[in-house]
């Protein structure tokens, strides 16, 4: 118990995104317990056995995590940011050339000894952030100038966006819609911010067109855009997403009772918000969705009061990378967008995605500590001239 109570009193940041966690963490276990039977069966484990080691093992290391990274000063992600970027660049290459191939892309990195794949692009996307924010801040005198900031700040952008695309072009668009954001946010010109875009349109069209999954990315968008053109097999995946939302009317079937579970291929990943409002119906989709929204305005709270350029562009780009890809896992089940692979954040079954999540939170939650602390030293200065 001392050990719980001392853990309770060094935890600092925003109460609403502890709680958030928490609450994101707690459906996340119910629902993949639930959406985890046909594959455990499959394997031939109890789905209690495979939970376990699979996911809530993850969730407790996860959360870990979080504690970890907001006990640590968030002006130390800066310097940590540079390292970040010199192993993620060799790291996309190396996924490019020798990754291990699932799905027909090459997306994945096997961890020696222990076995565990993970996606490189889960860290390229906490690099890019924390070092766009870096260099954004240092640039500021001189943000206008091309060759001073805006040349070196978009390399990183446009190399890690090519290498990410090439195999994941989803986390890629939305990683390229993030930095855009923050180059807004960190006053680059609205001509500059203008070229990114044609630029990164260019870029996109050669992949879509030339890439090794052009195909795979053409017949995402046809069978999206004309659904009724298409056979069966290329809609599978969001026709028995949309028949578990249908049959999940306002309160749902209850927890565990899910049907089309045994039917999509990835109920616990990213499908899980199908499975959440087939068994939660639209009530338990009301209660992600503000979740979600409760996150990103608890997030805009903390950008607009952070006293440092660094902290607040730290928290604006890791909290937004958050909620758009929350967003775009929830359209694509609900049949607004295109099929992608994004995982729900902090609810979807996938070890190492998870950790990565949480660090994410981790530093938000480092952002938010110290602007607790630069408000508590605000009230103390101010109150010192009233006593004297």
């Amino acid at each position: 118990m001392i050990g719980i109570s001392t853990i309770l009193d060094k935890t600092r940041g925003d109460r609403w995104i502890w709680l958030i966690i928490i609450l994101l963490s707690m459906i996340s276990i119910l629902t993949v317990y639930s959406a985890t039977g046909t594959i455990a069966y499959n394997k031939g484990m109890a789905v209690e056995k495979y939970l376990l080691y699979k996911h809530v093992i993850f969730v407790i290391i996860g959360i870990a995590m979080i504690y970890v990274a907001h006990l640590l000063d968030y002006k130390y992600y800066a310097g940590i940011s540079k390292i970040l970027m010199l192993i993620t660049i060799p790291l996309l290459l190396y996924t490019a050339a020798f990754g291990e191939h699932i799905n027909d892309a090459s997306r994945w990195v096997k961890i020696p000894l222990i076995g565990l794949t993970f996606q490189t692009s889960d860290l390229a996307k906490l690099a890019l952030i924390t070092f766009l924010a870096r260099m954004l801040t240092r640039k500021q005198e001189n943000i206008k100038d091309v060759k001073q900031a805006f040349l070196p700040i978009m390399g990183s952008v446009c190399v890690v966006f090519v290498l990410i695309a090439w195999a994941n072009l989803s986390t890629a668009l939305m990683l390229f819609g993030v930095s855009i954001l923050l180059l807004i946010i960190g006053r680059i010109s609205i001509k500059q911010i203008m070229m990114v875009c044609v630029g990164g349109g260019v870029l996109l069209l050669f992949i879509v067109f030339l890439g090794p999954r052009s195909a795979t990315y053409k017949s995402r968008v046809n069978s999206f855009l004309h659904p009724e053109l298409q056979n069966s097999d290329k809609t599978y995946q969001a026709d028995q997403s949309k028949i578990a939302l249908a049959t999940g009317g306002v309160f749902g079937k209850g927890p565990g009772n899910s049907t089309q579970r045994n039917f999509l291929p990835h109920p616990y990943s990213d499908f899980i918000f199908a499975i959440i409002v087939e068994e939660y119906g639209t009530f338990g989709a009301l209660v992600m969705v503000m979740l979600y929204v409760t996150l990103l305005y608890r997030c805009v709270r903390i950008v607009t009061k952070a006293p440092k350029a660094f902290g607040a562009l730290l928290a604006a780009g890791l909290s937004f990378s958050l909620t758009i890809q929350a967003f775009a896992n929830m359209a694509v089940a609900v049949g607004l967008g295109p099929v992608t692979g994004v995982p729900l954040p902090l609810v979807s079954m996938g070890g190492t995605s998870l950790i990565f999540t949480s660090i994410a939170f981790g530093i938000i939650l480092s952002v938010s500590k110290d602007v607790e602390e630069y408000g508590s030293k605000r009230i103390i200065v101010g109150e010192i001239p009233a006593m004297a």
